[in-house]
């Protein structure tokens, strides 16, 4: 987490109140897991509720980009990324390139995992292990050699000229071969094909299957190859297409904490866990159920619950709509509204002949009392997350307006040339407003009995509710006092109020961070610290989400 080393002191945000109300990879038995796609790289219709700020940044403006630990992996950079490790391998264990890729596809592009398999179990449980086999053939018979063999598949005799020997000393004929091949390619399971023998584990040569399918089908082949390549983004797990629509093109690489919010070289921010928008300090579990529940009928269900009873024949909900409990629905069956059991048509204003709501039906209140306060609690959360989009929203006008204003100032006064607070003000406000909105989501789900029902008893609830509500206050005030400061028309101010409004942007801005990371810092140590962590593992606060830098290579793809 960044230091905050501002000037600003503590107690300057005690007093800070706002009021309640002011915001009115799927895996398959028979490819091990492994499947190829070029359509699933990225989600075309995924919505994302922040539209962040765009590509290009405000002229004028200057921010120092802070060192980057993700790297982007173009089209053009992609085949050097996968060298890179398939030479670390090769070298090690001096194996041929399509030993190599068979071992990393198998360990999921980890070369540390490679290694640490190697040191525990030894080269040959290794090898087996990802049906890498070594014992040396002569893969293709000589062109004259004319003797026939008999291929065990499918039953013919055919010229050993005609015929393919696997590393694992398997020999069918090319016609068997190829068909094979043909049809893993096209069940996208092209980079671990299996030996045709019967329960030999052994993954084909690639140069073969190369060879052979590209005699029968150079566009497959091609479609082969390039499966083989994206195998590097498909199969590694610190390794992310960039879930932009339409697709850049571009994958996100990290070194280490799989957990964390990237910016693409396109302009897109997202979480690297879940490909989502980025959603701290929501857990990628958090925000799934989050969008899930916005997105489908649940909370219809609770209203309908609140505001209709069931027909006791139809079972089809009513809805009162006059003060008499006697109702009637549209099937014709008359019934209590106080009790929902069913009755005849006579009544007076006291009674309904013949029905007396009888006994207290406990069950039927709980279930109404609970449906009641499990829906307002939803829209008070619900509100306050969307309140803060909407803002966000809004807010994301300044950066056009701000220009303006600063092409004002240049004009009347050229004594102003750095305009970075400006710059680290809006970046401040972005990112403090996105996750603001985010804290509600998060105080949903932790604070209700979701997900965390067994993890905390009612008091230990109510006092890291009251905790966490009071850094969000502290918060959500001073992200709208950085936001005023924003919107004050300086260009119109005189050269000593500029300074000053400078001055508390700067300021503004610093506290904010310091805010911030004090809210994640609460979430880490006092709220989910005593708790199982394994599905609700938090991006950690940066004070930027830095912009991946693009990797370097000479190789392209072919």
């Amino acid at each position: 987490m960044m230091d905050y080393d501002g000037s600003s002191d503590d107690n300057c945000y005690s007093d800070c109140q706002v009021a309640d109300d002011d915001y009115g990879y799927d895996f398959d038995d028979d490819n091990d897991g492994y499947s190829d796609s070029l359509d699933e790289c990225h989600d075309p219709e995924a919505e994302t509720d922040f539209p962040f700020p765009g590509k290009a940044p405000l002229s004028k403006i200057s921010s120092l980009t802070p060192f980057c630990i993700w790297q982007v992996i173009t089209k053009e950079s992609l085949l050097a990324a996968q060298r890179e490790d398939l030479q670390r391998v090769m070298d090690l264990l001096s194996l041929k390139e399509y030993h190599a890729r068979t071992l990393l596809i198998h360990f999921r592009w980890d070369v540390d995992k490679v290694f640490a398999v190697l040191v525990e179990k030894g080269k040959d449980k290794l090898y087996m292990e990802a049906g890498v086999t070594m014992e040396e053939h002569d893969g293709r018979s000589a062109p004259h050699r004319s003797y026939e063999v008999m291929c065990d598949i499918c039953m013919e005799e055919i010229s050993a000229n005609k015929t393919t020997m696997m590393d694992c000393g398997h020999c069918f004929c090319n016609n068997c071969w190829t068909l094979h091949f043909t049809v893993k390619i096209n069940e996208g399971q092209s980079r671990r094909i299996r030996c045709m023998a019967h329960k030999c584990n052994a993954i084909c040569d690639e140069g073969k299957i190369n060879m052979l399918v590209k005699a029968s089908d150079p566009a497959l082949a091609k479609k082969f190859d390039r499966f083989l390549l994206e195998s590097y983004i498909e199969d590694n797990r610190r390794v992310k297409w960039c879930p932009s629509a339409p697709h850049c093109g571009n994958a996100i690489r990290v070194e280490d904490d799989e957990y964390c919010e990237v910016e693409c070289a396109c302009g897109l921010q997202f979480c690297f866990s879940c490909s989502s928008q980025p959603h701290s300090p929501c857990s990628c579990l958090m925000w799934n159920l989050w969008a899930k529940k916005c997105k489908d009928e649940s909370e219809t269900v609770n209203w309908i619950t609140v505001n209709t009873k069931f027909c006791p024949k139809c079972q089809k909900p009513v809805e009162k709509n006059g003060g008499c409990n006697l109702v009637r629905c549209v099937c014709g069956q008359p019934f209590c509204w106080l009790c929902g059991g069913a009755t005849g048509l006579q009544h007076t204003w006291n009674s309904i002949a013949g029905h007396t709501c009888g006994r207290f039906k406990e069950d039927a209140v709980q279930k109404t009392d609970r449906a009641i306060k499990d829906l307002a609690r939803y829209v008070h959360y619900h509100n306050r997350h969307k309140a803060h989009t909407d803002s966000f929203k809004a807010e994301v006008n300044l950066k056009e307006k701000i220009q303006e204003k600063i092409t004002n100032l240049e004009a009347t006064d050229s004594e102003f040339r750095d305009f970075s607070w400006l710059s680290n003000g809006l970046e401040r406000l972005f990112r403090s407003r996105r996750i603001l909105s985010y804290s509600y989501p998060f105080a949903y789900y932790m604070f209700g009995e979701e997900l965390f029902q067994n993890e905390m008893t009612t008091k230990e609830r109510e006092i890291k509710q009251n905790l966490f509500e009071n850094q969000q206050q502290q918060l959500e005030a001073n992200v709208e006092r950085l936001s005023m400061i924003l919107e004050e028309p300086f260009d119109e101010y005189a050269k000593d109020k500029v300074m000053e409004t400078r001055m508390k942007t700067i300021t503004q801005s610093a506290l904010t961070d310091k805010l911030c990371q004090q809210l994640y810092e609460c979430i880490d140590n006092d709220l989910l610290n005593n708790i199982q962590r394994a599905s609700h593992i938090i991006a950690p606060y940066r004070s930027n989400v830095e912009r991946a830098s693009e990797l370097s290579g000479k190789d392209s793809l072919p």
